[in-house]
């Protein structure tokens, strides 16, 4: 079994050999949970890709709101990217510290936004300096340009369509979040958050389809099963959630990889849904 997007990755071989190509556009993607006290742009600043600029998903984000790295609006995306010298004819190559965490978060959001020739460097900055590929620590920047953002709804799900689909079951949420999160044995993080899941929703955590040895996503054949053991193969949209709409984005790229393109993210997730007093929460397994 293969992925039936295997476009949607690149590997190290090609993007070396892309380095120079002038259709390409290469994004450091890295962001970390604030418990972990590491600073995406300060690695970033030590150590990229050359020719990469950092995507800074907290900057790139609704600064209205409360809630962290909520998507920006149409116009505030197209303005940063086009800072980046990205237009809508670049084909970009987004990459995490990690190998793959923030990553598809930044995938995701070129997509919401209407821009579907973006892909993931599979393995990201782990893989890419264990084999010896050239780094950089000199700042990039490549100008500005004039990139259109078209925003896709079907994309994005609010809280308010959650509490619908939890009522009615029209739409499956899936949590990426760790099991004993989900179950509410493990205290959220984020103050004023309750531990607990969205009633209704089941939860597949993002470690069961991506390898944290390696950063990368598991075999099809793995993503398969797990997905159908999820509960996913009656045909219905799936809406992914998280702590932070970040991880819900490993999901929806595995789905994507596996052909599946019925699927959305729940932005606020789960810091918005527990930490509201008007939302259920439920606790225990699914």
């Amino acid at each position: 079994m293969e992925y039936i997007n295997a476009d949607s990755l690149v590997d190290t071989d090609w993007l070396e050999a892309h380095l120079d190509d002038p259709n390409v556009k290469i994004l450091d993607g890295s962001w970390h949970l604030p418990a972990t006290g590491r600073d995406g742009l300060a690695e970033y600043t030590t150590s990229h890709i050359p020719g990469a600029e950092h995507f800074d998903i907290n900057a790139v984000s609704d600064k209205t709101s409360s809630l962290p790295h909520m998507l920006p609006t149409a116009d505030a995306f197209a303005a940063a990217v086009g800072a980046m010298a990205i237009t809508n004819d670049h084909r970009v190559i987004v990459y995490d510290a990690d190998g793959l965490f923030s990553a598809p978060r930044v995938w995701w959001m070129f997509r919401v936004f209407g821009h579907d020739n973006v892909a993931l460097l599979s393995g990201g900055f782990r893989k890419w300096t264990a084999e010896g590929c050239r780094v950089t620590a000199d700042a990039y920047s490549s100008g500005s340009a004039t990139f259109t953002a078209r925003f896709n709804p079907h994309m994005v799900r609010s809280l308010d369509q959650i509490v619908r689909f939890a009522e009615d079951e029209s739409e499956i949420v899936l949590d990426a979040r760790a099991a004993d999160r989900f179950a509410g044995r493990s205290p959220e993080a984020r103050p004023g958050v309750e531990a607990g899941h969205i009633p209704g929703s089941s939860n597949l955590p993002y470690g069961e389809i991506t390898d944290p040895k390696t950063g990368m996503f598991r075999e099809a054949a793995v993503l398969a099963m797990a997905f159908e053991a999820s509960g996913l193969n009656d045909g219905k949209p799936i809406a992914t959630t998280c702590g932070s709409g970040v991880s819900a984005c490993i999901l929806g790229m595995g789905l994507h990889l596996m052909g599946n393109n019925n699927w959305s993210v729940y932005d606020g997730s789960w810091t918005e849904w527990g930490g509201r007093e008007d939302t259920p929460k439920a606790k225990g397994s699914q």
